[in-house]
Protein backbone atom coordinates (compact mmCIF):
# COMPACT_ATOMS: atom_id res chain seq x y z
CA UNK A 1 0.00 0.00 0.00
CA UNK A 2 1.29 3.11 -0.87
CA UNK A 3 0.48 6.04 1.45
CA UNK A 4 1.06 9.76 0.65
CA UNK A 5 2.42 11.92 3.59
CA UNK A 6 2.31 15.33 2.55
CA UNK A 7 3.48 18.45 4.41
CA UNK A 8 6.45 17.04 6.10
CA UNK A 9 8.60 20.21 4.85
CA UNK A 10 7.63 23.66 4.46
CA UNK A 11 8.53 25.76 1.99
CA UNK A 12 10.86 27.84 3.32
CA UNK A 13 12.45 24.17 4.85
CA UNK A 14 12.70 22.87 1.25
CA UNK A 15 14.39 26.32 -0.32
CA UNK A 16 16.54 26.20 2.81
CA UNK A 17 17.85 22.49 2.12
CA UNK A 18 17.86 22.87 -2.00
CA UNK A 19 20.36 25.53 -1.32
CA UNK A 20 22.40 23.87 0.83
CA UNK A 21 22.25 20.36 -1.34
CA UNK A 22 23.13 22.55 -4.41
CA UNK A 23 26.09 23.97 -3.54
CA UNK A 24 27.65 20.82 -2.40
CA UNK A 25 29.26 17.95 -4.12
CA UNK A 26 27.39 15.17 -5.13
CA UNK A 27 29.12 11.54 -5.77
CA UNK A 28 27.94 8.56 -7.80
CA UNK A 29 25.01 6.74 -6.61
CA UNK A 30 26.30 3.01 -6.45
CA UNK A 31 27.87 4.08 -3.36
CA UNK A 32 24.69 2.75 -1.64
CA UNK A 33 23.58 0.09 -3.75
CA UNK A 34 23.51 -3.83 -3.08
CA UNK A 35 25.12 -6.06 -5.90
CA UNK A 36 21.97 -6.38 -8.07
CA UNK A 37 20.99 -2.83 -7.58
CA UNK A 38 24.03 -1.29 -8.68
CA UNK A 39 23.69 -2.71 -12.06
CA UNK A 40 20.75 -0.85 -12.41
CA UNK A 41 21.76 2.30 -10.71
CA UNK A 42 22.60 5.63 -12.47
CA UNK A 43 21.97 8.72 -10.42
CA UNK A 44 24.21 11.13 -8.10
CA UNK A 45 24.12 11.01 -4.33
CA UNK A 46 25.42 12.87 -1.33
CA UNK A 47 28.20 11.22 0.79
CA UNK A 48 26.18 9.60 3.75
CA UNK A 49 28.27 10.97 6.52
CA UNK A 50 28.59 14.59 4.61
CA UNK A 51 27.78 17.31 6.97
CA UNK A 52 24.77 18.94 5.05
CA UNK A 53 23.09 15.83 4.29
CA UNK A 54 23.59 14.73 8.60
CA UNK A 55 22.24 18.04 9.69
CA UNK A 56 19.09 18.27 7.10
CA UNK A 57 18.69 14.55 7.23
CA UNK A 58 18.14 14.76 11.43
CA UNK A 59 15.98 18.13 10.80
CA UNK A 60 13.36 15.73 8.38
CA UNK A 61 13.54 13.17 11.10
CA UNK A 62 12.06 16.18 13.94
CA UNK A 63 9.35 16.95 11.13
CA UNK A 64 8.46 13.57 10.68
CA UNK A 65 8.36 13.06 14.63
CA UNK A 66 5.76 15.75 14.37
CA UNK A 67 3.71 14.27 12.05
CA UNK A 68 0.78 12.80 12.73
CA UNK A 69 0.28 10.95 9.74
CA UNK A 70 3.50 9.34 9.15
CA UNK A 71 3.62 8.21 12.71
CA UNK A 72 -0.32 6.25 12.35
CA UNK A 73 1.20 4.86 8.66
CA UNK A 74 4.52 3.83 9.62
CA UNK A 75 4.73 2.95 13.48
CA UNK A 76 8.21 3.82 12.96
CA UNK A 77 10.72 1.57 15.51
CA UNK A 78 14.35 2.50 13.63
CA UNK A 79 14.50 5.40 11.23
CA UNK A 80 17.66 4.94 9.22
CA UNK A 81 19.35 8.36 8.79
CA UNK A 82 17.97 10.06 5.41
CA UNK A 83 20.14 10.11 2.35
CA UNK A 84 19.97 12.42 -0.96
CA UNK A 85 19.86 11.74 -4.03
CA UNK A 86 20.26 13.79 -8.13
CA UNK A 87 19.02 12.67 -11.00
CA UNK A 88 19.89 14.72 -14.42
CA UNK A 89 20.84 14.06 -17.66
CA UNK A 90 18.92 10.92 -18.26
CA UNK A 91 19.92 9.53 -14.96
CA UNK A 92 17.47 6.72 -13.99
CA UNK A 93 16.69 3.94 -11.54
CA UNK A 94 15.85 0.30 -13.09
CA UNK A 95 13.81 -1.94 -11.34
CA UNK A 96 15.24 -3.38 -7.78
CA UNK A 97 13.79 -4.54 -4.57
CA UNK A 98 15.38 -2.02 -1.84
CA UNK A 99 18.02 -4.65 0.78
CA UNK A 100 16.10 -6.31 3.30
CA UNK A 101 19.29 -5.39 6.57
CA UNK A 102 20.79 -1.91 6.30
CA UNK A 103 23.61 -1.07 8.70
CA UNK A 104 23.99 2.42 10.05
CA UNK A 105 27.49 3.25 9.66
CA UNK A 106 27.59 6.50 11.88
CA UNK A 107 26.80 3.41 14.59
CA UNK A 108 26.78 -0.16 13.37
CA UNK A 109 23.24 -0.53 14.43
CA UNK A 110 21.36 -2.39 11.85
CA UNK A 111 17.59 -2.19 10.52
CA UNK A 112 15.08 -4.25 9.15
CA UNK A 113 13.70 -2.48 6.01
CA UNK A 114 9.80 -2.59 6.15
CA UNK A 115 9.18 0.64 4.87
CA UNK A 116 10.83 2.75 2.04
CA UNK A 117 10.43 6.58 1.99
CA UNK A 118 10.94 9.04 -0.65
CA UNK A 119 10.84 13.03 0.24
CA UNK A 120 10.62 15.24 -2.55
CA UNK A 121 13.04 18.25 -2.58
CA UNK A 122 12.22 19.38 -6.39
CA UNK A 123 8.75 21.09 -7.70
CA UNK A 124 6.97 18.47 -10.74
CA UNK A 125 7.64 21.41 -13.00
CA UNK A 126 11.45 21.60 -12.15
CA UNK A 127 12.18 18.55 -14.80
CA UNK A 128 10.00 15.77 -16.61
CA UNK A 129 10.39 12.23 -15.85
CA UNK A 130 11.78 11.17 -13.00
CA UNK A 131 8.45 9.38 -11.70
CA UNK A 132 8.83 6.84 -8.87
CA UNK A 133 7.19 3.54 -9.96
CA UNK A 134 6.16 1.19 -7.60
CA UNK A 135 4.63 -2.47 -8.69
CA UNK A 136 2.23 -4.47 -6.18
CA UNK A 137 -0.61 -6.54 -6.39
CA UNK A 138 -2.76 -3.46 -7.56
CA UNK A 139 -0.71 -2.90 -10.59
CA UNK A 140 2.11 -0.30 -11.13
CA UNK A 141 1.54 3.52 -9.75
CA UNK A 142 3.62 6.09 -10.70
CA UNK A 143 4.26 8.84 -8.29
CA UNK A 144 5.25 12.39 -8.59
CA UNK A 145 4.43 14.96 -5.72
CA UNK A 146 4.94 18.48 -4.95
CA UNK A 147 8.11 19.22 -2.58
CA UNK A 148 8.30 18.12 0.58
CA UNK A 149 6.06 16.07 0.32
CA UNK A 150 6.83 12.43 0.74
CA UNK A 151 5.23 8.60 -0.43
CA UNK A 152 5.64 5.74 2.18
CA UNK A 153 5.63 2.21 0.58
CA UNK A 154 6.77 -1.44 1.59
CA UNK A 155 10.10 -1.79 0.90
CA UNK A 156 9.57 -5.64 -0.46
CA UNK A 157 7.67 -3.75 -3.38
CA UNK A 158 9.91 -3.71 -6.80
CA UNK A 159 10.19 -0.23 -7.80
CA UNK A 160 12.27 2.11 -10.22
CA UNK A 161 12.27 5.64 -11.32
CA UNK A 162 11.94 6.65 -14.81
CA UNK A 163 14.79 8.64 -16.50
CA UNK A 164 14.83 12.36 -15.48
CA UNK A 165 14.98 14.38 -19.61
CA UNK A 166 15.27 17.54 -18.60
CA UNK A 167 15.95 19.36 -15.25
CA UNK A 168 17.17 17.86 -12.01
CA UNK A 169 14.69 15.87 -9.06
CA UNK A 170 16.45 15.99 -5.94
CA UNK A 171 15.09 14.01 -3.24
CA UNK A 172 16.01 12.43 0.16
CA UNK A 173 15.50 8.77 0.36
CA UNK A 174 15.38 6.20 3.43
CA UNK A 175 13.93 3.32 5.23
CA UNK A 176 11.92 2.30 8.23
CA UNK A 177 11.80 -0.84 10.94
CA UNK A 178 8.39 -0.79 11.80
CA UNK A 179 7.46 -2.10 15.06
CA UNK A 180 4.36 -3.77 13.13
CA UNK A 181 6.39 -5.58 10.75
CA UNK A 182 3.82 -7.40 8.45
CA UNK A 183 2.09 -4.74 5.97
CA UNK A 184 -1.24 -6.01 6.16
CA UNK A 185 -1.75 -5.63 9.98
CA UNK A 186 0.09 -2.15 9.76
CA UNK A 187 -2.52 -0.96 7.21
CA UNK A 188 -5.17 -2.19 9.24
CA UNK A 189 -4.13 -0.41 12.13
CA UNK A 190 -3.89 2.94 9.85
CA UNK A 191 -7.26 1.87 8.57
CA UNK A 192 -8.55 1.68 12.52
CA UNK A 193 -7.24 4.62 13.15
CA UNK A 194 -8.04 7.38 10.59
CA UNK A 195 -11.83 5.83 11.33
CA UNK A 196 -11.38 6.68 14.90
CA UNK A 197 -9.93 9.89 14.34
CA UNK A 198 -12.80 10.45 12.06
CA UNK A 199 -15.59 9.35 14.04
CA UNK A 200 -14.25 11.58 17.03
CA UNK A 201 -14.37 14.79 14.80
CA UNK A 202 -18.26 13.94 13.20
CA UNK A 203 -19.30 12.45 16.90
CA UNK A 204 -17.65 13.68 19.43
CA UNK A 205 -19.22 11.64 22.24
CA UNK A 206 -19.74 8.29 20.12
CA UNK A 207 -20.42 5.79 22.57
CA UNK A 208 -17.85 3.56 20.23
CA UNK A 209 -15.17 5.78 20.79
CA UNK A 210 -13.86 3.94 23.80
CA UNK A 211 -14.27 0.21 22.55
CA UNK A 212 -13.05 1.31 19.07
CA UNK A 213 -9.74 2.80 21.10
CA UNK A 214 -9.85 -0.60 23.23
CA UNK A 215 -9.33 -2.72 19.88
CA UNK A 216 -7.05 -0.44 17.93
CA UNK A 217 -4.51 -0.22 20.98
CA UNK A 218 -5.01 -4.05 21.64
CA UNK A 219 -4.29 -5.18 18.61
CA UNK A 220 -1.15 -3.14 18.71
CA UNK A 221 -0.26 -4.94 21.84
CA UNK A 222 -0.67 -7.87 20.08
CA UNK A 223 1.31 -7.24 16.98
CA UNK A 224 4.17 -4.46 17.85
CA UNK A 225 7.54 -5.94 18.43
CA UNK A 226 9.33 -3.26 20.54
Amino acid sequence: MLIPIPDVLTQDEVREFREALDASQWVDGKVTAGYQSAQVKNNMQMPENHPVAVEIGQRILQALQNNPVFVAAALPKKIFPPLFNKYAGGHSFGNHVDNSIRRINATGEHIRTDLSMTLFLSQPDEYEGGELVVEDTYGSHSVKLPAGHAILYPSTSLHHVRPVTRGARVSSFFWMQSMVRDDVKRNLLLTLDVSIQKLTQDVPNHSSLVDLTGVYHNLLRQWAEI
